[in-house]
């Protein structure tokens, strides 16, 4: 049975408020189903295979605002640095500087979000609140002119206990109001708060999110 993308689609932006946009998970889903989405309006998608953002890319319309979400490579940052609109998930001062040099090269400035690990799960990516402060307190960043620190993602334990899913994402709000007093003060382009999945992102609304990025509940299980 098809997917009835356009009703789950509105469904879902039904259940968010203004303040909060919506990340369309789109990996895995063939390009009917992303074009049924953007038919009802909706304009950021979320990939996280470079072949196959580089692909849809090049074949959907130009005005789709594209969002890596997944680990990111430094070697496959070059293929992604003509289009892309944001990259969520950058995990170290590494990535940062390969995503500057590349985004110089090709004469844009790139968004990124600085990727939290805060829940209990090892398997998760990202800077520890402590490895975050001293990559922020190193003030390296602030010559990388390419890109624009937009604020921060976290993934959540993908576990039943809602108690710890709020525990972890309130942790992520506080340390995003910790380094944006600090280090963001005056930046008006460091607001976005990306936590809550399809899983889990009604929990993500009471604690702080501004960005959801939700792939089953609109698109269904992906398609391998």
């Amino acid at each position: 049975m098809a997917t009835d993308v356009a009703g789950n689609l509105k469904r879902v932006v039904q259940s968010l408020p203004p303040h909060v946009r919506l990340v369309a998970v789109s990996k895995f889903h063939p390009n009917e189903e992303l074009m049924a989405a953007y038919e009802q309006g909706q304009r950021i998608f979320g990939e996280s295979q470079e072949q196959e953002l580089s692909r849809k890319a090049a074949e959907l319309p130009k005005d789709i605002a594209w969002h890596f979400i997944g680990h990111l490579q430094t070697n496959k940052v070059k293929y992604i640095a003509p289009f892309i609109d944001m990259i969520e998930a950058v995990d170290s001062l590494r990535l940062l500087r390969e995503i500057n040099k590349q985004a110089e090269k090709c004469g844009r400035v790139i968004d990124v979000l600085l990727e939290l690990h805060v829940a209990q799960e090892a398997t998760k990516y990202g800077f520890t609140p402590d490895a975050c402060r001293e990559m922020l307190a190193s003030g390296e960043w602030r010559k990388l002119s390419h890109i624009r620190i937009c604020g921060l993602m976290t993934m959540a334990s993908n576990v039943d206990n809602e108690e710890q899913i709020r525990a972890e994402m309130t942790t992520a709000w506080h340390f995003f109001d910790e380094i944006k007093s600090q280090y963001f003060a005056h930046d008006d382009a460091f607001k976005e708060r990306s936590w809550g999945m399809s899983h889990d992102y009604p929990i993500a609304l009471q604690c702080g999110s501004t960005m959801v990025r939700v792939g089953t509940n609109i698109f269904g299980e992906r398609q391998y």
